[in-house]
């Protein structure tokens, strides 16, 4: 059958944007409109540490942990006594991770997410206490994956390969910019830019958290590598899928279309959208699936929106709608309040879990937008800890950093 004009026109739309991105034009809030790069791009030189944490921030819970303030001590402690935290630790890299559905099978899935986060926290930990050998685990951590891993495979290898290529880099970033010495880190380098970024640049048809996963990872490793050109690319992709993602009146009568995947027809995007035909600001493309999903698109958004604001491009101007609705919206039926018959046929499976500090922080406390359902969930989930899989100490490293 022939693909549709609209099919043919996002395709060729999609590959354009990308090429564009790629040479420095960037996209204006609207999809439609082309600037020059000089007026919204971010600094030619990338900031370091800069994956979604900066040294400003850094030095701002360093303070509060040694002021023994709260709620950052609490968040502090249960990191330190987390398995993540473990000088102990053995790392478990193979040549080849195979992650199916739902990782089944699991072939080194687990053990790499949880390398990757044990890093991140070990790095973290160096920073706070000065202790080098927090410094020396994240190093043999990060060291023994970049000695080993080739590829990985089965059905759920884009989304694995984003998950943990989100990870690495705040780890990497940590050490390489606050340690004293790191001797392989151009081998971590190059695996990240040889077996992680080729997945996940691409962008994925599937649904949103996934390809919102995958633009995350795509910009902590662009950032860590210094690679600019990549950096565009994949924020332009970001950028369309965040907009399809997340729903506003101001899109009209329903959500704007994905960026991938050939969906171009209402029924098409209403079976996308789980089924789920009425379309109120905040709900999501995974709402109706589970709010579990819908948390990690979110936490992607979110990091990534850190990340620009980091890198002197902030991106919370132009999501912070989407972003708030979207938060009020999943919070307000986490918090208990009933799920209306017309969203999901009023039922939802909830579970968002710890995903709300970033974008918490940055939307109320620095914007200074009123989110009583968000603040009421973050509160009473501190200290958010970690999710297993891309989410780590967030009540730590976000919660009230003005930096």
């Amino acid at each position: 059958m022939p693909r549709s004009p609209r099919r043919v026109l996002l395709a060729t739309g999609t590959v354009v944007l990308a090429v564009l991105a790629t040479v420095g034009v960037r996209f204006a809030a609207s999809a439609d409109t082309v600037v020059p790069a000089r007026t919204t791009a971010a600094a030619a030189v990338f900031s370091h540490p800069g994956v979604l944490l900066s040294r400003p921030q850094l030095d701002f819970v360093k303070g509060r942990v040694a002021a023994k303030a709260q709620p950052w001590t609490a968040a502090y402690n249960q990191m330190m006594a987390s398995r993540y935290a473990s000088l102990t630790r053995t790392p478990k890299p193979r040549a080849t991770v195979e992650c199916g559905s739902y990782s089944n099978p699991n072939n080194g899935c687990t053990d790499e997410r949880e390398d990757a986060i044990a890093a991140y926290t070990d790095a973290l930990a160096w920073y706070i206490t000065g202790n080098a050998a927090y410094a020396t685990k994240a190093i043999a951590l990060m060291d023994a994956w970049s000695a080993t891993i080739k590829n990985h495979t089965n059905s759920n290898a884009p989304l694995q390969t984003a998950w943990a290529g989100s990870v690495w880099p705040r780890a990497a970033e940590i050490i390489k910019h606050t340690y004293t010495s790191w001797p392989n880190q151009g081998r971590f380098a190059t695996m990240l830019r040889t077996v992680y970024l080729p997945v996940v640049i691409p962008g994925s048809g599937s649904n949103g958290n996934w390809e919102l996963s995958m633009m995350e990872a795509a910009v902590g490793i662009s950032v860590f590598l210094d690679d600019r050109a990549s950096y565009d690319r994949a924020i332009a992709r970001f950028k369309l899928r965040a907009a399809s993602y997340i729903y506003v009146t101001a899109d009209g009568s329903q959500p704007k279309y994905p960026p991938a995947g050939g969906i171009d027809t209402r029924a098409e995007l209403i079976s996308f959208w789980q089924g789920q035909s009425t379309f109120v600001d905040g709900l999501s493309q995974e709402t109706c699936r589970d709010f579990v999903h819908t948390g990690y698109g979110l936490s992607a958004i979110a990091h990534v929106a850190e990340t620009t604001r980091i890198q002197g491009g902030d991106l919370y101007p132009e999501l912070q709608d989407r972003l708030r609705h979207s938060f009020g919206l999943h919070t307000k039926f986490e918090n208990g309040t009933a799920v209306p018959s017309t969203i999901c046929g009023g039922s939802v499976t909830k579970g968002l879990g710890p995903i709300s500090e970033v974008a918490f922080n940055a939307l109320h406390n620095r914007l200074g937008i009123a989110m009583a359902n968000t603040e009421t969930y973050t509160n009473a989930k501190r200290p958010q800890g970690s999710n297993n899989l891309f989410v780590a100490w967030e009540t730590l490293t976000h919660a009230a950093n003005p930096a």
